[in-house]
């Protein structure tokens, strides 16, 4: 008898210990959507006009623009590299598409107005060069990303200056207008054109030999040369991948206001890397994904529409917005520190 209830007491502390070691492996996935129904749960008590069906349109709608640029950022994390320079080159394409496109004389602005395909595909150019200038200067040269992607912030800068010089353009060409700002029926362009870019970057890591590659490249860099991996060609990719991401982003973003400007989107480089970072993609490279990058996009529109509807302080807002991007950091690194852990354990 005591026997049976030995190997039943060791069975049941195996069994726990299994689940235990389930969580912690995956406890960078699960905080993020414990947090997001937590947060949906705390504002819809809160306030009476969270919950409605409009306000998820809201939130859907403000959290678009980020998405699309966060797509790109999540294969470049996932490759354990970084990209500082995604706002920039939203902006320079935006500014860019503006430029090539007629403006009204009351803009005050010089251009070069092209016909409206025209003005894309110089835009699409624009950001696919900025992006093939990282990619050769991270692979090519040596320059860690961080560097080099912060130098190509300054240049996105530098050329939004010498083409507005501190003025406003309004005009895009049609198909970009009508992407920012109209909708098919309920649902606005802008919120499609984010969920297709989702769709397609989550197929493409899920079930392309490319995304197992950028996995393999995050993962083990010298497990994946040895694989026969081209390494430095895949990060080449992301850099670019995440320049075209952002550089869409720009061109429908400058619709979605109204207007192309400089520092327009100087707020979505903290936004975007913020949303794949909450998501729990880990800064290591390697784990994550689209499905993280949606669970931490919608945490951060959740909070900044919640906030909104309780009439907190706009500077107590963004403290807490810091202070959820902490947690999320902690939480990466100490997942990361467990999963350690358990590989030398294992060995």
């Amino acid at each position: 008898m005591s026997a049976r209830v030995t190997e039943t007491d060791r069975a049941g502390s195996g069994n726990q210990s299994a689940v235990m070691s389930w969580l912690r492996g995956r406890l960078s996935n699960i905080a993020p959507f414990i947090t997001l129904l937590f947060l949906v749960a705390f504002f819809s008590i809160a306030s009476p006009s969270f919950a409605t069906l409009d306000n998820v349109g809201n939130i859907l709608n403000q959290i678009s623009i980020t998405a699309i640029m966060a797509v790109g950022l999540t294969y470049v994390i996932l490759c354990a590299e970084i990209d500082l320079s995604v706002a920039s080159v939203a902006n320079a394409t935006g500014i860019v598409l503006a430029y090539f496109t007629l403006q009204d004389t009351y803009a005050n602005i010089a251009h070069v107005p092209m016909p409206g395909w025209v003005a894309i595909l110089f835009a699409f150019g624009a950001c696919f060069a900025l992006g093939a200038v990282n990619a050769f200067g991270v692979t090519r040269i040596g320059i860690p990303s961080f560097i080099m992607t912060l130098a190509m912030l300054q240049i996105g800068a530098g050329i939004c200056a010498m083409l507005v010089r501190g003025q406003i353009a309004y005009n895009v060409p049609p198909l970009v207008q009508t992407l920012g700002q109209q909708a098919l029926g309920p649902v606005p362009y802008v919120v499609i054109v984010a969920g297709l870019f989702l769709l397609v970057g989550h197929l493409v890591l899920t079930y392309t030999r490319f995304g197992r590659y950028v996995y393999m490249v995050g993962g083990n860099r010298e497990a994946a040369e040895y694989s026969g991996v081209n390494v430095k060609l895949v990060i080449a990719s992301v850099m670019v991948i995440s320049a075209v991401c952002s550089g869409v982003a720009g061109m429908v973003g400058v619709a979605y206001f109204g207007s192309a400007q400089q520092n327009e989107f100087d707020s979505y480089l903290l936004d975007s890397i913020s949303a794949v970072v909450v998501g729990g993609t880990s800064l290591f490279g390697g784990r994550g994904g689209i499905g993280n990058t949606v669970v931490g996009l919608l945490v951060l529109g959740v909070l900044n529409n919640g906030l909104d509807h309780i009439n907190i302080d706009s500077f107590l807002k963004i403290l807490i917005r810091g202070l959820i991007l902490l947690a999320a950091l902690v939480i990466n690194i100490y997942a990361q520190r467990l999963r350690t852990a358990q590989a030398a354990t294992t060995h």
